[in-house]
């Protein structure tokens, strides 16, 4: 959390804090380093309030050490001003963040060094100053073209073009839509799948979900359901209970077999969960494998930890899902008491040539290659990638045409069969 500078005028902006706090560190340059985290230059999906969060609270720690001072401005982006002793820990925290939104294509551009910029404010307080200042003058030109627009015809074209707002208002009649509809038929299965020597799948679970596309088109299609962040994480926990109330009920839809469904790590602590754990029969646990998204982990780590002994202790299994190439050798699936981890396919992989061969070989090694899932495969080189890499499990759309290829044949041999015995 931001916390505002000594002398600072109440109600002003971070942007102004900012920059009344360059300029009085024009006199106390000595020993001051500057970090700057473009975070506005992600994906919208990638910025959402509880991913900005998340971000500014690795912070904490050295703003409570009175190490340095936070600014989250209203971009989104993260500007830390700290004392030089603390520069490793630091480099580290921005390592973290960047790892953390790895999957952005920002991270692809040269290793994404435009998202961190470094200051030493001794040698660079000039472009420091020229920054707080260019700051609070886009948020003016902003402020300046937000209120030149708010006539019925631009706010007409950006609702056309975006949508209606997701508002408390929205969110509560979608939830209360949720409570009264049948989601049966918006719930989606795709395997998860080995292969053996003639390509032929065999399922190995089967992961359900809500599509949200289908949810949006049937109940609100004029809303943008991602425009809050806050309200749409709301969303997703109602979801959560939504789908958990299905799989208690057999004869609403099948569950026999392994299964895999995801969660967010605060339904696991929830009155709901609690009470799915109670219906279900014990055996049923041990088929069941929760999946956690990383960046709902790494949000709150310990409330992941606690979260994952008590369904672990319950029979259930785990899997960490999101990783990816960038951030596998940074998750340690034993250490984080994982079951399974599952990481999402990009042809990079292929483009970083024999090193990221050898080292995705090495890091599927060390996860064990039952236990790691090469995800969102849509095309055959992610599954000859996939395989030469070491992964035994796949998923995704070329997965489930695999499944569909091998079905018809096995019905045209069936058919074959009878045809011959006349």
């Amino acid at each position: 959390m931001a916390l505002t500078p000594d002398g600072a005028r109440r109600g002003a902006s971070q942007e102004n804090l900012l920059l009344d706090y360059v300029r009085r560190l024009e006199k106390h340059q000595q020993g001051r380093r500057v970090v700057h985290l473009r975070l506005s230059a992600l994906r919208p999906f990638n910025r959402r309030e509880h991913h900005v969060r998340a971000a500014a609270h690795s912070f904490e720690p050295l703003v409570a050490a009175m190490a340095g001072q936070l600014f989250t401005l209203r971009s989104a982006d993260l500007i830390f001003i700290y004392k030089q002793e603390v520069q490793g820990q630091v480099e580290t925290i921005a390592q973290r963040i960047r790892f953390l939104f790895s999957e952005d294509p920002l991270m692809s551009e040269e290793g994404g060094h435009r998202f961190v910029s470094w200051y030493n404010v001794e040698t660079d307080y000039d472009a420091v100053l020229a920054l707080a200042r260019g700051l609070v003058s886009t948020e003016q030109r902003r402020d300046r073209a937000v209120k030149s627009h708010l006539d019925t015809r631009s706010a007409l074209k950006a609702k056309q073009q975006m949508g209606e707002p997701l508002t408390p208002r929205v969110l509560a009649r979608i939830v209360d839509a949720l409570a009264r509809a049948d989601l049966a038929n918006m719930v989606r299965r795709q395997y998860v799948c080995s292969f053996d020597e003639q390509m032929a799948p065999s399922a190995q679970f089967s992961e359900l979900f809500i599509s949200i596309v289908d949810l949006r088109e049937t109940l609100l299609p004029g809303v943008n359901l991602a425009s809050n962040r806050w309200l749409f994480q709301h969303l997703t926990e109602s979801l959560d209970r939504r789908m958990l109330a299905m799989l208690r009920k057999t004869d609403h839809l099948t569950i026999s077999g392994e299964i895999s469904f995801n969660l967010n790590v605060s339904t696991l602590l929830s009155p709901e969960f609690m009470t799915f754990d109670e219906d279900i029969p014990a055996s049923r646990r041990g088929s069941m494998v929760i999946e956690l998204q990383q960046v709902d982990i790494f949000a709150d780590l310990a409330a992941y930890l606690f979260a994952r002994e008590f369904v672990q202790d319950k029979g259930y299994r785990v899997c960490i899902d999101g990783l990816t190439h960038h951030t596998l050798g940074l998750v340690d699936r034993e250490r984080l008491g994982a079951d399974m981890i599952k990481v999402i396919w990009h042809p990079d992989m292929v483009d970083g040539g024999p090193e990221m061969m050898a080292e995705i070989q090495r890091l599927v090694r060390r996860n064990n290659a039952r236990r790691t899932v090469l995800c969102r495969v849509d095309s055959r080189e992610a599954v000859d990638f996939g395989r030469a890499a070491g992964f035994e499990l796949f998923q995704g759309r070329h997965v489930e045409n695999l499944i569909a290829e091998d079905s018809r044949r096995r019905e045209l041999l069936r058919l074959k069969r009878r045809i011959e015995r006349g």
